[in-house]
């Protein structure tokens, strides 16, 4: 079953108004020209969603991500932003088990489980985040590791949930350090998910799922990534600031369809 090509940028906390809409003009004027196989995701901070999602609506192959959202649908919940709110605003993703969340902000498994399942019950696709730290990955259980993390935060969803899931794999050791994961070390944790989800749900829907490579992606390792069989696209963080860049990563990944 051929599956979802997808590049996503995540702008985490950056650019002012101008900086944010020049970026997102930029992208989306060359987007319109490029091949509609590769699904582009651009996540934005929140206060230009409404503005950039506006933007985007005439090009049918991008789509909008929030970067977090709240597990309840409202109250007194100051600061917060639920899924139901974004939802209303036609935003088509939101990013979960980001480990800057995780690490910052103390999301752990139950949270997120939480979040996830107000994410689609709100009608939301997730992308959802996941990966080990250095240590883990040197101590050679990060297989155990991400694991617990599918398992204690999505494994609760139902198959017909699960469909509304892309995995992001992120080695947090190769989270803006420069380093990135080899093409077979990404390519073996991919095979890895895409395993557990076959275990979990169906063989069919493990097929059909998109697995993101997040570490790091940039326009000189993004072919070599791409080319791997089970790595169906990158979820890009600093090269998503750079129009250019960005671009490269997308161009790469049509190359390889």
């Amino acid at each position: 079953m051929k599956r979802q090509l997808i590049v996503a940028g995540n702008w985490k906390m950056n650019k002012n108004l101008m900086e944010a809409f020049t970026l997102a003009s930029g992208v989306l004027v060359k987007a319109k020209k490029m091949s509609d196989q590769v699904e582009i995701v651009l996540a934005p901070p929140a206060p230009y969603l409404h503005t950039i999602n506006s933007m985007s609506k005439d090009t049918a192959h991008v789509n909008i991500a929030a970067q977090n959202c709240h597990f309840e649908p409202n109250g007194a919940y100051t600061g917060e932003i639920s899924a139901e709110m974004l939802h209303s605003m036609n935003i088509a993703y939101v990013i979960l088990g980001h480990s800057e969340r995780r690490k910052h902000f103390q999301e752990n498994h139950e949270i997120l489980a939480k979040k996830v399942s107000a994410a689609i019950k709100a009608g939301m696709k997730i992308i959802f985040c996941c990966g080990e730290p250095l240590e883990v990955r040197a101590s050679e259980t990060q297989e155990r590791f991400v694991l617990q993390q599918l398992e204690e935060s999505l494994f609760h969803l139902t198959e017909v949930e699960m469909k509304q899931v892309v995995v992001a794999y992120e080695p947090i050791w190769a989270i803006g350090t420069g380093k990135t994961a080899s093409p077979a070390q990404a390519q073996e944790m991919h095979q890895f998910i895409r395993k557990q989800l076959a275990t979990k749900y169906t063989p069919k829907l493990a097929d059909a799922c998109s697995i993101l490579y997040g570490g790091s992606c940039n326009p000189s390792n993004a072919a070599e990534l791409f080319a791997q069989p089970d790595v169906d696209g990158g979820l890009v963080g600093g090269a998503s600031l750079k129009p250019e860049d960005f671009l490269q990563i997308i161009q790469a990944r049509a190359k390889q369809t």
